[in-house]
């Protein structure tokens, strides 16, 4: 059982920083069912792999027991990656795992391009399921059938392949995909399975799992089929969903309301921002149009109106929203000719997603400051990369604005769900930097009221693919 994790970042010889295992040492660790060693058949500045073999000691599967009575003799178990190996990364890697690296702490948070090679990885599914567990994560795969045995062909082909994953992405999030998805491929688990099992997943599973498009698959075979479990791990996730959308649009509308003053008040600063932001769709002669973290569905209220958007999608993380923007919609009393031009999805901007490809035009208002800054190197390949609209229109607060607002105390953010918010600089060099990485060009331009010294409320980057034009 062999698991191999390369990098190409510079000097690529800090993975032995990441993994806390030296590149010049071959190491062993004993394991409950076996031993477990770690050496790398390269290490130089431009590349460095490092290798994770697992030694199963078939006398222990022996005492493990199995229903089926010839299992001690005929079995894959020590060959093929499996729940073992789940076992061995959270005990070899450990502090890889959880994120954490005191040699370079900023380099565990920063996603660095990783290539990782599973030799024997069995797939109850077949590549077919390898590429809807893999691929909604932002994963390229290189997937390399097996036959069952060569000297009878006609036997057909066997459930294992060796799969290569590869992706600019944290080392932890790469060791946490695999520690949950392994087993779900391999549908079994070598240990008992009870309520630790599921604290387990919603540990590894933070941040992903929850707008997985395979997410109740994954929960049903990493539980082993139970129902309780399996219920209880689905109410977690659903708990630790993020707040009522309705309730955190009504916080931030409450601080932005104060911008417009005098009879500028009827307009809130978020319907100038859709407007405009419907302005710049218009003029671009878009007619197949992204929202993505759609919300309540005010923007997509928005394109129906006008009949050059012949085809809309809106995409959130929240069921609770997109349930909202059903009703806001009212799709279910929508015309048929006028229903088939919206769709609602539920989805993540983590995540590679084949629906997001194909579109004309993107729009993501006040989306991008509610990502963990590490995680935005994820949504750029996601948008810019693989969706790669012709067209990308998006939002985010200016903080320089912030002083305008007595309510807001110095320091803070205008709503407690953003995880930054950025200054014109800051947002521009971030918008270029895309540009210059993706093929596109920027346009800036302000958003609501604007002061000569702090800009205005909201800034908003147009990306053009071949042309970028930056506005602010």
């Amino acid at each position: 059982m062999l698991l191999t994790i390369s990098t190409t970042h510079q000097p690529a010889t800090d993975l032995g920083y990441l993994l806390y295992k030296h590149p010049a040492k071959v190491q062993r660790f004993n394991l409950a069912f076996g031993q477990a060693h770690v050496f790398y058949p390269e290490a130089t500045p431009e590349r460095c792999t490092a290798a994770l073999l697992l030694d199963i000691n078939p006398v222990d599967l022996v005492r493990g027991g199995n229903d089926f009575a010839l299992s001690q003799y005929v079995n894959d178990r020590p060959y093929v990656a499996s729940s073992f190996l789940s076992v061995a990364i959270a005990q070899v890697f450990g502090t890889a795992l959880n994120g954490m690296c005191k040699e370079r702490p900023e380099l565990a948070q920063t996603p660095i391009p990783l290539e990782a090679k599973l030799s024997v990885l069995p797939s109850r599914g077949g590549e077919a399921l390898l590429s809807r567990l893999f691929a909604p994560l932002g994963y390229a795969l290189n997937i390399e059938s097996h036959i069952l045995d060569s000297q009878f062909p006609d036997w057909g082909m066997s459930p294992y392949y060796t799969v290569t994953l590869s992706q600019t992405i944290r080392l932890a999030d790469l060791l946490a995909h695999l520690y949950v998805l392994v087993p779900v491929l391999d549908d079994d688990k070598h240990y008992y399975v009870g309520d630790a099992e599921v604290e387990k997943l919603l540990k590894r599973g933070e941040g992903w799992l929850a707008a997985h498009p395979e997410r109740d698959l994954i929960i049903n075979r990493y539980l082993k089929h139970q129902g309780t479990l399996r219920r209880a791990a689905l109410a977690r996730l659903i708990e630790d969903s993020p707040e009522d959308p309705a309730a955190l649009d009504a916080e931030e509308a409450a601080v932005e309301a104060q911008v417009v003053a005098g009879s500028e008040r009827k307009a809130s600063l978020h319907d100038r921002r859709l407007e405009e932001v419907l302005n710049v769709l218009k003029q671009s002669g878009a007619q197949r149009v992204l929202d993505l973290g759609c919300g309540e569905g005010r923007l997509l209220k928005l394109l129906l109106r006008d009949k050059q958007f012949t085809q809309i999608l809106g995409m959130d993380v929240s069921h609770r929203a997109l349930e909202n923007a059903v009703e806001r919609l009212r799709l279910e009393q929508m015309p048929d000719f006028q229903r088939q031009r919206v769709e609602l999805i539920h989805g993540s901007l983590m995540y590679r997603d084949s629906r997001l490809e194909g579109f004309d035009a993107a729009a993501v208002v006040e989306v991008i400051e509610h990502l963990d800054p590490p995680r935005l190197a994820a949504f750029e390949r996601v948008l810019f990369e693989f969706a790669r609209p012709g067209m990308v229109v998006i939002t985010t607060p200016n903080r320089e604005y912030n002083v305008m607002w007595e309510s807001l105390p110095a320091g803070t953010f205008r709503h407690k769900d953003h995880r930054f918010e950025w200054a014109r600089a800051e947002f521009q060099a971030w918008a270029n930097g895309i540009g210059e990485r993706f093929g596109y060009t920027v346009r800036f331009l302000p958003v609501g009221p604007e002061d000569e010294t702090v800009g205005a409320p909201s800034q908003m980057g147009v990306f053009e693919s071949g042309v970028v034009e930056c506005l602010i």
